[in-house]
Parts: C-alpha cells; structure tokens; sequence
C-alpha cells in the first residue's frame, strides 16, 4: 500500500540505451535535459498550468444609489493626480531604471561579436541571435557557453551567468544513414534545444551507434524515415527509437553542426587590453517558461551539491540526467519539515506527470535532508 495518498508507479530498474522524458513545453522548467534509453522507463510532460479566472461582478437589471464609500473611490479614480496616477508613475519610474542585461554572442563557425538583449527564453534568445546575424531562427541548431566547440557539457540551458559568452551552433550539412538495430539499445542520449530540435548528446562506447562512424554528438535528429521529428522533444525522439523492433533496418535523417574553418575563434580583445575572463561571474540569469526571466546567486556549495546528488538520484531511477529539473526538486523540498508535505507538493506540480515512486520520494527527501544539514559536500 502506498505511503502517501496518491498511488505511485513501481519502480523499474533499467538498463539499456540512452533516451528522454520531460515536459513538452518548448520552455518548461527544464529546457535541456537527457535521458538513458532504457526499457521500462516512464515519462511524461509538464502541462503549464492556466491562469485562475478573473472574477467578474454580476450584473443587475435595477439601478442602485452608489454609496458614500463608491464615491470616494470615483473620485478616486477621476481626481487628476491621485493615487492611481501617481503609482503608475511609480511604476514607470521604476521600470526606466531596471539594468538592461546584455550578453556576448558569436556564431559557433565564427562571425563579428554581437551583443543580444532583450529575452526571457531560450526561444527568444535565438530569435534575438537570429535578428542579429540576419538569419533564420530555424538555422540555429542549440548554442553552448564560453566555447565555439560542440562541448556537451556546456549547452545552453535554463541559467546563463551574466559574464557568459554565447556561441551559436548553426545548421551544416544534412546526411542519411540506414541503420539495421541489430540490439535492444542503439546507444543514444538525446536532449533538445527547447525550441523544436533534438539531437545527440552522447553515444555509448561499443554501442550500434557508435559503430557509425558518420554519427557524431550535436548532430540533429530530423527524421527517421518519413517521419519529421522537428519540434519534438527529446524524449519523444527517444520513445520512437525505442519502439522501432529490432531487427528493423530504418533511415535517419541528420543535421550536422556547421564546422568552422578555423578552430580558434573566440572571444576578441582589443590589442594592448587585458583578456577578460568569461563564465567566472556570481550572478545568472535564470530563464523560465511562465514567468519573467530573472538574475539569481550563482548557486552555493549547499546547493550544488544538493542538484548534484539529486541529479544522481535522477539517472539511476529514471535514467535521466537534468540539473534545471534537480534544481526545481531542491527548491520545491528545501522548505518542507517531512516527507509527507514534500511528497503533496510533488503531486500538486507539474512534476506529478513523471510518476515518481514512493521509494524515488524517500530516496529525494534522502538527498534533500542531506544537504540541508551540510553531510552532502560539492
């Protein structure tokens, strides 16, 4: 029987091949994400949860003598000058003043340095990139930060630090292999860029895949046979790969990362002037789906290590590695007292679609209590 209210899904214990689940908003909480393809591994979305309606006063068929108390707020309302008039100017005021944030940014196979404002998300962010290079959103394929080379470990996802440098990875040259899956696994992981595109984060050694020596990490995912898979999200990607019955020999359409034709661009300096150092700021900007962009602390050393063992905790359970969606778990755990409470605030977000078990709930309230009590070290 179930420790808490809700029935959860038991536990499977996987292994196999590399691939995703997560919410299907182009932006969700966790924007990059990567999963082990493993069977018996469940997913699910983020639904975005709509606005409370706005109430409305009914209506009344007879007039009525407006109080004392109605008048006074009329006059309110009308006197030139009043409250409502001087807090929007308030407002105004306070808005002019806000910092206007501006990041760095190179394409990957090297360009001009342009400087980007003026996001909230990943997809703005390479609308932005777009505007300024005078190209097609569409042609970007993911970007990576204080590096132009395709380095997994520092895809863009949901935080860029203030001093980060963005390097924008566009589309190359688009190739068709015929792959026969001779195994359960082919030996992919998969994230996506939260705008629409999906593509390969790693290959496993010894695996179908990576006997292919013409499939490489960063190369996008945009069909396999007839089927686009543009605008799915990795674990869907992730999901029809799995399903494909081996045995069956399938077609995969890939895009490959437009490649430099030098290989040291990078930030420039002005002669004589000291380089600056990139990615080495304390503050980020954190971007999110339902809600403004905001700058945050770099996480401290409690946090880090919390994210990391939550992280962990993620893979071996679910097989999926995403420190945006650890991070949401830290956050949402960090203020509970019990289990209990920790658990029904589970359910009540939009990560109740995941399914936890009651055992992965006691295995994260575990790492939570860990960490707040300082036995978790970075």
């Amino acid at each position: 029987m179930s420790l808490f209210s809700k029935k959860r899904k038991p536990v499977s214990h996987m292994t196999g091949e590399t691939d995703h689940h997560h919410n299907s908003g182009s932006n969700g909480p966790s924007s990059m994400m990567e999963e082990t393809a493993m069977s018996g591994s469940g997913g699910g979305r983020h639904p975005h949860h709509p606005l409370p309606p706005i109430p409305t006063n009914g209506h009344h068929s007879m007039p009525s003598t407006p109080s004392r108390h109605q008048h006074q707020q009329q006059s309110q309302h009308s006197a030139p000058g009043g409250n409502s008039s001087a807090a929007s100017s308030a407002a105004a005021a306070a808005k002019v003043t806000q910092p206007k944030l501006v990041f760095h940014c190179q394409q990957a196979h090297g360009s001009p340095t342009g400087l980007i404002s003026g996001f909230t998300n990943v997809k703005e962010l390479y609308e932005k990139i777009a505007e300024c290079y005078d190209i097609q959103p569409s042609e970007i394929l993911f970007c990576t930060l204080n590096t132009h080379k395709v380095d997994m470990n520092k895809l863009l996802g949901g935080q860029i630090g203030l001093d980060d440098f963005i390097f924008a990875h566009r589309k190359g040259r688009p190739k068709e292999i015929e792959i026969t899956k001779s195994e359960d696994a082919l030996g992919l992981t998969i994230t996506d860029n939260g705008a629409g595109y999906a593509f390969i984060k790693r290959i496993k050694e010894g695996s179908i895949i990576d006997r292919m020596k013409y499939i490489n990490v960063g190369d996008h995912i945009e069909r396999i046979d007839q089927t686009s898979l543009v605008g799915c999200r990795h674990y869907e990607v992730a999901k029809m790969l799995k399903d494909i019955p081996k045995g069956t020999t399938f077609i995969m359409r890939l895009v490959e990362p437009l490649q430099a034709g030098f290989s040291n661009i990078g930030p420039r300096t002005n002669p004589g002037t000291a380089k600056k150092s990139y990615g080495s700021g304390k503050e980020t900007l954190r971007l999110r789906a339902n809600g403004p962009a905001r700058v945050e602390e770099a996480p401290d050393s409690v946090v880090e290590a919390a994210v990391e063992k939550i992280n962990s905790l993620l893979e071996s359970f679910m097989g999926i590695n995403d420190a945006d969606l650890a991070t949401q778990i830290w956050e949402m755990g960090q203020e509970k007292t019990n289990t209990m409470d920790f658990a029904e605030a589970i359910d009540n977000s939009d990560l109740e679609a995941f399914g936890f078990t009651d055992d992965f709930i006691f295995e994260l309230w575990g790492a939570i209590t860990d960490a707040k009590a300082g036995r978790l070290r970075k």
